[in-house]
């Protein structure tokens, strides 16, 4: 292969190749040399190596290197090679593991697809065949794992979101805010890029697991816990901030009468899909769940894979100004489901509203409420959806 164009491609795109190492002393210098092939503009982050890494890279000139003293985590060295890279003017940094898992000949490919893609602001992920053999089974469960939580939390759908084979925009990441030191950086990243609209996407590249000389630093406790609960922290984030915010960006950009055109009736979803999310907001947006409607919602809306957005509408039912009428209801409902001959009246609300008494009422009746409107604006919302679907089809085929 004629490497000089991949070359003077890595040099107009102001890209460096950065290579975080701890202790892989016996595949360290075959990934240098093999990213050497396509370019020099590479830099070594030494995580504290106790082997012989020091003596390797000091073999080496005209290549930067930044030594740890101690190992701090594979988060905090691609967070000092970034900060590195920008310093020294670089756009993007390629970033390649250094136990030989992978190929340094698939650098061209994250060289292609940048140099063809319009928007630059683009993070690419090397993809992996978790399935070939050879692949450990903790390795291809994990990456499952990982790979459902992202697309949970943006909404994107990557076959490989662990591969540490990447191509990162620098300029966007000195936007953002990390805190996580170790792994579960590389998961921390890709979901706040994601969630500041970067184009995030799965290139294939080729894997070699060779256990003779592989040597692997991740703990299946110690990191598979710290994965968990940033992933539990980035949940959270998702359902009571991302995703509303999405719904509302989407709803300022179009306007309310496109947003309920294209969103809710041109949605593509079938009429029985729509009128089952109309339900589930509704349900939802009645229940005593005060304060969780929005995280709810949405993640019942995705576990059930309706449409969120309709959900997450319709759950907006209990508005402010219609609290207090909502829960007078749901009392009264409760009141005579439960056959008391205990009288409340809108007074007994607004003054002399007593928890214990009427809270097992009002429990009991907001369920009910929530169910009863459920099922009645479903239904109605169905013939709704089926008549405009029908109608659509219609004026299509005359």
């Amino acid at each position: 292969m004629n490497t000089v164009p991949i070359k003077q491609k890595i040099a107009n795109l102001n890209v460096c190749v950065l290579i975080p190492t701890y202790n892989n002393e016996r595949t360290l210098k075959r990934v240098i040399d093999g990213v050497l092939q396509y370019t020099n503009n590479v830099i070594i982050v030494n995580d504290g190596s106790t082997d012989t890494t020091k003596t390797i890279l000091d073999s080496y000139t005209g290549i930067e290197t930044i030594h740890f003293k101690a190992n701090q985590g594979k988060g905090v060295a691609l967070r000092k090679g970034f900060k590195h890279a920008v310093s020294l003017g670089y756009d993007f940094a390629i970033t390649i593991d250094s136990d030989g898992q992978h190929f340094p000949s698939d650098i061209p490919a994250f060289i292609d697809t940048l140099e063809t893609s319009e928007n630059k602001d683009i993070l690419l992920i090397g993809a992996r065949n978790m399935e070939q053999e050879g692949v450990p089974g903790k390795s291809s469960f994990g990456n499952k794992f990982s790979n459902f939580w992202f697309w949970f939390e943006t909404g994107i759908k990557l076959q490989d979101t662990q591969s540490g084979f990447r191509l990162y925009p620098l300029q966007v990441l000195e936007k953002l805010n990390f805190y996580t030191t170790k792994f579960e950086f590389e998961i921390e990243v890709i979901v706040k890029c994601a969630w500041k609209d970067v184009i995030v996407k799965n290139i294939p590249i080729q894997v070699l697991y060779d256990e003779s000389e592989r040597v692997s630093h991740f703990r299946p406790f110690k990191d598979f816990t710290r994965i968990s609960i940033l992933n539990t922290w980035l949940v959270f984030l998702t359902l009571i901030y991302y995703k509303p915010r999405s719904i509302f960006r989407n709803l300022k950009k179009k306007g309310l009468k496109r947003f309920f055109l294209e969103d809710f009736l041109g949605s593509l979803d079938s009429p029985r899909k729509k009128a089952l999310s109309v339900a589930l907001g509704v349900f939802i947006g009645l229940s005593p769940f005060w304060g969780f409607h929005t995280a709810l919602v949405i993640f019942l809306a995705i576990f059930f894979k309706l449409n969120k957005t309709i959900a997450f509408a319709f759950s907006n039912v209990s508005l402010p100004p219609f609290i207090p009428f909502i829960v007078y209801a749901s009392v009264r409902i409760g009141n005579a489901l439960l056959g008391l001959e205990h009288t409340f009246s809108i007074k007994d609300f607004t003054t002399n509203f007593e928890v214990v008494t009427h809270l097992k009422m009002y429990i009991i009746g907001s369920l009910s409420l929530a169910t009863i409107s459920a099922i009645a604006l479903g239904l109605i919302s169905y013939l709704i959806f089926f008549i405009v679907d029908k109608k659509k089809v219609t004026l299509k085929n005359g």
